[in-house]
Order: structure tokens, then sequence, then C-alpha cells
């Protein structure tokens, strides 16, 4: 069975809702039909009951009608989530006003929809950019306990098979945070493990990568990944994790073995921690443009409950696989997964 069926496979065993606040979105609305026919998971739908249903229609959508569709303009429950709203912002000087319009935007609505426990996770980003999504998701449903640095994971299924579990990799931060310091960076090689167990049901094998391995090079920029290795390993003793590394070290056994000498990451690595976003984002799109891998994410991390974001240039294929992704982020993020591999850590 290929990772994709048996994602599928696990979603449908104990299924999730997941909002979608871009319930007009073509693509958005195409990738929910194939979600319900295959009966992933429990989809709630944001916009005008007789819009999408027009739409489903007009697209041949013939299976729209098992989501549930709130129309934030005619929602039974809109005060008491502007209430919760300004309850959680009162503090930042949100008036009550102020939420009653807020809860009028979908990304708001569907954030709020997951704090008031109505649903488990939430996809966007089709229409809207990434710092929309993320900017309801930090105020509302905010960050995992101990997690200050929310970064992005992209599952990598590529034609090599030599390379991390039989070609699946997992590769982080590739999204969100620019420069991390060492701290965060650390935090991200956490958090990218726990990614590759919820999602990928792999056993982390985390390589920090950089330009030097092992002292091969001198920079303030190899020191961070040093650093960062050594944060990592205090915030989880139990983490498999070796660095610094270049990524033919991390990922090739005889260039490891004679770089990184005695290291158990060395050659054998399937988690490869970047050491800023530039590098991450670059990289991921030259291997799936030249590699013709499929890159399934960005997976954000670090949120207390799942919302990923969408590339705006999203293919339909693009979006189911987000929408698969989330089911066996939210199982994770609650605890409540019986599989091995979906543990969360949370740090101290």
């Amino acid at each position: 069975m290929d990772l994709i069926s048996e994602i599928v496979k696990r979603a449908k065993a104990n299924k999730q809702r997941i909002v979608l606040p871009e319930g007009t979105e073509e693509r958005t609305l195409k990738a929910a039909n194939q979600i319900l026919t295959d009966g992933v998971a429990d989809l709630i739908l944001l916009g005008n009951p007789d819009e999408i249903m027009n739409l489903a229609k007009e697209w041949g959508l013939g299976n729209i009608h098992k989501a549930t569709i709130i129309d934030p303009e005619n929602n039974p429950k809109q005060e008491e989530y502007a209430q919760l709203l300004c309850e959680l912002r009162k503090k930042k000087g949100m008036t009550i006003e102020e939420a009653r319009k807020l809860v009028l935007n979908p990304l708001y609505l569907g954030c709020l929809i997951i704090k008031a426990g109505d649903a488990d996770g939430q996809l966007a980003g089709a229409r809207n950019t990434t710092g929309d999504v993320l900017r309801p998701a930090l105020q509302i449903i905010k960050t995992a306990p101990g997690i200050t640095c929310v970064s992005g994971a992209m599952l990598m299924l590529t034609h090599a098979p030599e390379c991390g579990d039989n070609g699946v990799l997992v590769m982080g931060d590739v999204a969100v945070t620019p420069v991390p310091d060492a701290n965060q960076l650390a935090q991200i090689a956490i958090c990218t493990a726990q990614t590759a167990k919820a999602v990928a049901g792999i056993d982390p094998r985390v390589a920090m990568l950089s330009f030097s391995t092992k002292g091969s090079a001198k920079h303030e920029v190899v020191d961070k990944v040093v650093e960062a290795l050594k944060i990592a390993k205090e915030l989880d003793p139990a983490l498999k994790i070796d660095g610094e590394l270049q990524a033919d070290a991390a990922l090739v056994p005889r260039v490891g073995a004679s770089k990184a000498p005695g290291s158990e990451i060395a050659g054998k690595a399937n988690v490869l921690v970047v050491p800023c976003l530039e590098v991450g984002n670059i990289s991921y799109k030259l291997v799936e443009r030249l590699g013709h891998a499929t890159a399934v994410g960005p997976i954000l991390q670090g949120i207390a409950r799942p919302v990923n974001d969408l590339s705006r240039g999203c293919s339909i294929d693009d979006v189911y696989k987000r929408m698969l992704s989330l089911p066996i982020q939210a199982i994770a993020a609650q605890g409540t997964s019986n599989h091995p591999d979906s543990r969360i850590i949370y740090l101290p």
C-alpha cells in the first residue's frame, strides 16, 4: 500500500471535521467533493448555501450535499462565536462590535468553530494569502503548549527509494519562519519529526542540514545549527537526531560513513531540517520540479489545532492531498490516535 492510500485508510478509521472557509472556490469545492465521495472526513463549507449548491450542480459535483454548509451571514451561532472572540481578544482591546464584524469573515469564523470544539481543523489559502490564513489562527487557536515558532513541513514523495523511507522524506521549515534562531530551529526539528510520525507514519531520523559536516566549515550560521542540535536533544532526549550534516552526508550511506563516521543518522535521514526558510522553500521546489517528486504541503506545525495553508497556485489534486493530511494532524493533536507514530511531544 502506498503512503497516500495508507493516509486515506487511517483518516477513514477516525473521521474528523474539517472546515473549508473558501466554500465557493472551484478547486476547493471539487477537491471537497472527492473527499466526501471517498468518505475521508466530515466537511464544513463556509459560504452562501444557494451559491455553493448552484456551483456544485454546474460542475457536476454530486456529493457536496453531504457537507455541512454554514452561511457566515446567517449563522445561528454568530453571537456565540462573537462573544468567544471578544473574550479571547479582550486584552488586545477588542470590542463586541468588532468581534461581530470579524465573525462574518470566513477565515475568522472557521478558527472560531475549531476553538469552540465544533470542528477539528481548517484548510484555506486558494484565495487568501498565508498571512490572512495564519492571522486568525494565531489569534484564536494559538500555538501548541511550549511552542513559540510556527513552521511548515513538506512531505516529499520522491523517485529515489534508496533515500529516506523508500523515497519518503519530510522537510522543514519550508513556509513560515524566514531566519530562525537556534531555539526556533530546535523547535522546527522537533515539530517536523512529529509531523513525520503523525502524517507519514515513519520513525523520524532527523538531520540538521548545513553546508558543513561535523565541523568541516566554520561560520556563524553553522554555529547556529550546532546550537539548535544541542537544544533539540535537551528538549527531546529520545529523538533520533544529528548534525550538522551536508545533504549528501545525510542521505547517502557511503558519503555519510565517510564524512560523519559513527553517526546513527548520516546516510539514513528521513527528516531534513534546513537552516532557514530560503533554503527550504527553494530546495523542495527544485526537487519537485527537476526530480518530479510529489510535494504534499506545506503542513503547518506549532498551532494547537491544525490550520493549513494552500498556495494560490494550487491544483485540485494539491487541495485534495492537503485535505487528506488534516484528519491525521487533528487526530495527533488530540492525542486520540491508536497509531504508534502519532504521539505528540509538547515542549516544556
